[in-house]
């Protein structure tokens, strides 16, 4: 299935029925009264965050989207029957913002939530309303109201804790599969990753975490080089992302720190806050290196890139240095989820044990 992360539809919720004008016709009911009854509501159209999905590709081809109008009211005190809503199933994550003015309206974050995203008009009113004291014989009736119509730009953003990285061939898709359940596309040329690829991480009973794996970023992408920031959007999300850097390229004249530091300006141009999160070095393919030779590699890399932070020496590929990388990584995003956590209100009645 082709994977696509951004849609532009058209809804319409339902119109509301129009009121009914109508008077009592009985036999032996001369002055039987007005009984025009009330049009029905217009359909609603709402947005359900549905966990089976993980694309935006039922939308690209249907684009738009109609509730059923309400029916209009009757005579006889019959009021007109409410328009069927319809339900728009969409992946979890997806952010739902203006077409034209770009201003975010709704997000779905939570498996199975359900928002109104058009609401139906309501019925007019018949003429049976409209009687009193002194009116005893209305002829005045309301139309339905309009539902509300709105021009939409669906976009998914994966949720994922940790998203990984780096250039084209260095390892990310290894790597995922290395200490995931994910099965991506792995082979020895750029670009094989095209879309997207998550992977839950299992560290112990009741212990996991997921991983996003996105297509290879390369210098100029800000200017559509590679598949430029098309993907880096689901990333946004992400607590830790991890750098991956091949240690060993094909060609000896590639300078993996002028690599490293050319996509640490890419994103530092696509997004400031992406580029402001935690980011840590994994030095990928050390076993292509020589034992005795792999210390004074990684500490000149290490040197000229001018780095401060955690850095990992691992291969994806015999998965040495992987399970100390996954659990360092479930440590951090343990520490950033009880961070993130509001403060407990202690009464001061009770104080704490020591």
């Amino acid at each position: 299935m082709k994977f696509v992360d951004e849609a532009f539809i058209e809804i319409a919720a339902g119109d509301g029925g129009n009121g009914c004008s109508s008077f009592r016709h009985e036999k032996y009911k001369e002055f039987g009264g007005p009984d025009g009854g009330d049009g029905g509501r217009g359909g609603h159209v709402y947005a359900l965050a549905d966990v089976n999905l993980n694309t935006l590709v039922d939308f690209r081809y249907t684009r738009k989207f109609e509730a059923q109008r309400g029916e209009h009211g009757k005579g006889s005190d019959m009021f007109g029957v409410k328009g069927d809503d319809i339900v728009l199933k969409l992946p979890v994550g997806t952010i739902i913002s203006d077409a034209e003015t770009g201003e975010v309206l709704f997000e779905l974050l939570q498996p199975g939530e359900q928002i109104l995203i058009a609401k139906g008009g309501d019925g007019g009113f018949g003429n049976m309303r409209f009687k009193s004291a002194i009116n005893r014989a209305p002829r005045h009736k309301t139309p339905g109201w309009p539902g509300e119509r709105r021009s939409l730009k669906m976009e998914l953003k994966v949720l994922a804790d940790v998203g990984l990285l780096g250039m084209p061939n260095a390892g990310k898709s290894t790597l995922i599969a290395a200490i995931s359940n994910a099965r991506p596309k792995i082979a020895d040329y750029p670009f094989t990753t095209l879309h997207p690829n998550l992977g839950v991480v299992r560290v112990g009973p009741e212990k996991s975490f997921v991983v996003a794996d996105v297509p290879g970023l390369i210098e100029g992408a800000s200017e559509g080089a590679g598949l430029g920031h098309q993907f880096l959007r689901h990333l946004q999300r992400t607590h830790l992302l991890l750098h991956v850097i091949d240690m060993a390229p094909f060609d000896d004249s590639i300078d993996p720190v002028a690599q490293a530091k050319a996509i640490v300006g890419e994103l530092k141009k696509y997004d400031k806050a992406l580029y402001d999160k935690p980011r840590w070095l994994v030095l990928n393919k050390l076993d292509m290196v020589p034992a005795d030779e792999r210390a004074a590699l990684v500490k000149d890399f290490v040197k000229r890139m001018r780095y401060k932070g955690p850095v990992f020496e691992i291969s994806a590929l015999t998965r040495e240095g992987c399970e100390q990388l996954v659990h360092k990584i479930y440590d951090h995003i343990v520490a950033t989820r009880q961070a993130a956590l509001p403060p407990v209100d202690v009464d001061p009645r009770f104080p704490t044990a020591a």
